[in-house]
């Protein structure tokens, strides 16, 4: 077989892996209460934004790639990137610095962003511009900007995105300070774990504008009053990002949960809540309240930024559980 006819096979491929991958996220119901996106998700090829990732295996990592001699493997890279998983994108001594995440997960991130026709978008994370693009294939790519810190990322989206048909403004620098140029937005979305809420961000957003953002192990949505006040709730879903790289708070150490019952710990909502409250709240304390309160569910917590201050809480953002965040 010639090489055309196995790169007309590898298209055909791809159309069916990328209509398999849209079943599947429609059957999830992420884009349910805005199924516009489905379009978004049936139209960009997500391979075209990973042209090799890793995967693990028992040596470490594997590396798949869309230009490996062999057909086979040619073809489970293929398959992999209509996978409904996260991928790895970017290893730097062998730690993951940017990724491609699981696209149901992206679906619903977007569906919960409720972005209106001419809305603008700012991207933190330009990952492997496949976010970007989605939001460019909905909106058009003049209202989305996409910033990171690393420029061998934000050149290989903008490479990425240029191959696929789509020139959103992708910015290198550092996505807690926002891109003001650009400002102001009427959506922020977040891809990678933060430990607080960048103030620029609020300065930078148009009255009501709408915040997601991975927090903890959780999504806050954050609705924006003015440029010193926003607050929201977690949505019930949970993520697990790359942390926010740049101009951030710390993150706090990791709680010391030794003592506590094993399945207290292994819980993936009591984790939430001692990774919400590190630095605030001791891990026995958290425990108790756990306990007390009848394990809450993620949102029952919110997140309140007013000025310089900013604080999450559970239930009410002036009840009597509540803990600073940087």
């Amino acid at each position: 077989m010639g090489a055309h006819a196995l790169d007309h096979d590898l298209d055909d491929l791809a159309a069916s892996a990328r209509a398999a991958l849209v079943r599947e996220i429609d059957a999830s119901g992420a884009w349910d209460a805005d199924p516009l996106w489905r379009s978004a998700f049936e139209t960009v090829p997500r391979h075209l934004f990973v042209p090799y990732y890793y995967v693990g295996v028992m040596a470490g990592h594997e590396r798949r790639w869309g230009e490996d001699p062999d057909p086979h493997r040619r073809e489970a890279w293929l398959r992999g990137a209509y996978a409904d998983v996260p991928l790895a994108t970017r290893m730097r001594d062998g730690e993951l610095v940017s990724s491609s995440s699981q696209p149901s997960l992206m679906a619903k991130m977007l569906t919960e962003l409720e972005v209106r026709d001419g809305d603008a978008v700012l991207e933190i994370g330009a990952g492997t511009g496949y976010n970007a693009a989605l939001l460019g294939h909905r909106l058009g790519d003049d209202r989305v900007t996409t910033v990171d810190l690393d420029p061998e990322i934000t050149e290989s989206a903008r490479r990425h995105l240029a191959t696929a048909g789509h020139r959103p403004v992708v910015v290198t620098g550092d996505g807690a300070r926002g891109v003001p140029e650009r400002a102001p937005f009427d959506r922020i979305i977040a891809t990678c774990t933060l430990t607080s809420i960048p103030r620029p961000w609020l300065a930078q957003c148009s009255p009501g504008a709408r915040i997601l953002a991975p927090l903890a192990t959780g999504l806050i949505v954050l609705r924006v009053r003015d440029t010193g006040y926003a607050e929201g709730h977690f949505l019930h879903t949970p993520a697990f990002f790359v942390p926010l790289r740049g101009n951030t708070p710390s993150e706090p150490e990791p709680p010391r949960l030794g003592g506590l019952p094993h399945w207290a710990r292994t819980d993936d909502l009591f984790r939430f809540l001692t990774i919400l409250t590190a630095g605030s709240l001791d891990p026995y304390d958290a425990y108790a309240l756990w306990e007390r309160e009848h394990q809450p569910v993620r949102e029952r917590y919110g997140v309140t930024v007013s000025g310089a201050d900013a604080w999450a809480w559970l239930d009410d953002p002036q009840g009597p559980y509540a803990w600073p965040l940087p």
